[in-house]
């Protein structure tokens, strides 16, 4: 219990110290922001400052800090460390450069961002990557909320032939508030129905966490005749605190599967997420001043990444990893288990709100992001609404098909998942590289950005020639740590190396003129 403690200590303290070494690196100024300078009543309107954080904490808190924390337990308290440390170093460093360069761009979309620091071939690289990436986003948190709808219902005793516990059906509703929220100015739904969201969201962590710290105890789990894991019917309580760091300092994942760098992937959004770099140009768009960024970008990942370390703690509180990996890991299943385990009957039913909340709210601005990143490519004026119709049809059409093959049986999740895994990481990457190119160019201290994208470089081509569906396709790259870990610390050197050779011409000059005698 007490590293759970110490972890939280340094997310807090993370953000009053490391968090404002960031923002004085970058040097916010008193210039007038495109919600100023713009403002269209669509996407660039004035926003007070509660309501930036809220609206971005939302946007980024998905599915990731919850069933990819949770996920990240199968590997023991371990995944405290990097959801800390990652968080601090990384995940507030990657959402804030992502935010205020996108700021310093007239609000321009992070494929566009990327482009003027990177150049004109990573932008056109960027841009169909990251409407590829936002389109599996928002629909894995399409199919998600809809998953956990159902499950919390057939669990609160409505009849599995009804309507309304049907995936499908919960799935098209919110496809439907997607459109309405992609669609219209974004204070008109995102700004009003947010707050409420919010207050969802944060008991939902409140109230994990004090039942984790105050009723830890073992879940018995039963495998079913279909081989699932089950909650059992008749479980001998167990109490259990969350356990030390230091005494399960190895790795205990059920299938074995190696921390490097498999844990870095799962963990996702809870640590860093380059999901989070398409998102902060929404609220870039929104500040009234630079001096918010601290607060909203870097403000709102450390929220995150709380969020993250109380359901891990609660995963490995709850849980033995085979355990969780039975119930189906970081799904809905072991989710409502938790929750009527640490709050009961009606926190159930509230924690369970603020969890479908979570990636809801960001799945509506991730087919937002996708339709800015579209009207940004093709320069595309965004206050008719006929052009915004225009983009929206498609955006959202690809989103159902993929949501509903799955929600059908045609399309496995799990593979929708792990692919976003992956290249939310590489995005991540290449952000945080955009970020030391912007120091480097501007004379400041690109090391903040440089050390994490050469730890994200390695980690992002490591998973890529071990994971399954990557490079792993092939069996002899499989889990093949022989050929993985050199291949990925070779990329992240090369990146490194690449990337202080175009930094060195940005050095500052020095005076190398004889004294005068």
């Amino acid at each position: 219990m007490l590293s759970f403690f110490i972890c939280l200590a340094i997310l807090v303290g993370g953000f009053f110290t490391y968090g404002k070494l960031v923002d004085r690196t970058f040097g916010p100024d008193d210039r007038e922001t495109p919600a100023v300078t713009i403002n269209d009543g669509v996407d660039y309107v004035v926003l007070p400052q509660w309501k930036l954080f809220m609206i971005q904490l939302l946007n980024i808190a998905g599915l990731g800090p919850i069933f990819g924390a949770l996920t990240g337990a199968l590997w023991g308290p371990i995944v405290f460390l990097w959801i800390t440390f990652g968080t601090v170093f990384a995940g507030g460093v990657h959402d804030y450069f992502a935010g205020m360069l996108s700021e310093r761009n007239r609000g321009a979309s992070i494929s566009e961002v990327t482009g003027t620091y990177l150049g004109g071939t990573m932008k056109n690289i960027m841009r169909g990557f990251t409407v590829i990436l936002l389109i599996m986003v928002g629909t894995v948190f399409a199919v998600g909320p809809a998953g956990l709808l159902k499950t919390l219902l057939i669990n609160s005793g409505v009849d599995k032939a009804s309507l309304f516990t049907n995936a499908a059906f919960w799935l098209a509703i919110i496809l439907i508030y997607y459109f309405i929220a992609t669609f219209i100015s974004v204070d008109k739904v995102i700004g009003k129905v947010y707050p409420i969201f919010g207050i969802c969201l944060i008991i939902m962590a409140i109230g994990v966490a004090f039942g984790t710290l105050t009723n830890g105890h073992l879940i018995a789990v039963d495998i079913d005749a279909n081989g699932k894991g089950v909650v059992a019917a008749a479980q001998t309580v167990v109490p259990r605190s969350i356990p030390e760091i230091w005494n399960n300092f190895t790795n205990m994942h059920p299938k074995g599967l190696p921390v490097w760098a498999f844990m870095f992937i799962t963990v996702a959004c809870g640590a860093i997420s380059g999901f989070h770099a398409t998102q902060s140009p929404i609220m870039a768009r929104c500040l009234k001043n630079e001096h918010q960024g601290h607060f909203v970008f870097y403000g709102a990942m450390v929220a995150e990444g709380i969020i993250a370390l109380i359901w891990a703690a609660a995963g490995c509180t709850f849980f033995e990893g085979a355990g969780l990996m039975a119930i189906g890991s970081g799904g809905a299943t072991s989710v409502y288990a938790i929750c009527k385990e640490t709050m009961g009957t009606v926190g159930t039913i509230l924690a369970m709100l603020g969890v479908i909340a979570c990636p809801i709210t960001s799945g509506d601005t991730a087919f937002r992001s996708a339709r800015l990143t579209l009207a940004d490519w093709f320069q595309l004026d965004m206050s008719k609404w006929q052009t915004r119709l225009y983009l929206c049809i498609p955006v959202l059409g690809v989103g159902a098909i993929l949501g509903f093959g799955n929600t059908l049986g045609f399309i496995d999740y799990n593979v929708i998942w792990r692919y976003f895994s992956w290249s939310n990481q590489t995005l991540a990457m290449i952000v945080l590289w955009t970020g030391a190119m912007y120091l480097a160019k501007e004379k400041k201290n690109y090391w903040i950005c440089a050390v994490p994208a050469t730890f994200m470089s390695a980690v992002s081509m490591t998973y890529f020639m071990m994971a399954g569906e990557c490079m792993g396709l092939i069996e002899f790259f499989k889990n093949n740590k022989t050929v993985g870990y050199p291949v990925g610390i070779i990329f992240a050197i090369a990146m490194l190396a690449l990337f202080l050779s175009k930094a060195k011409k940005y050095a500052p000059a020095t005076d190398k003129t004889p004294a005068a005698k």
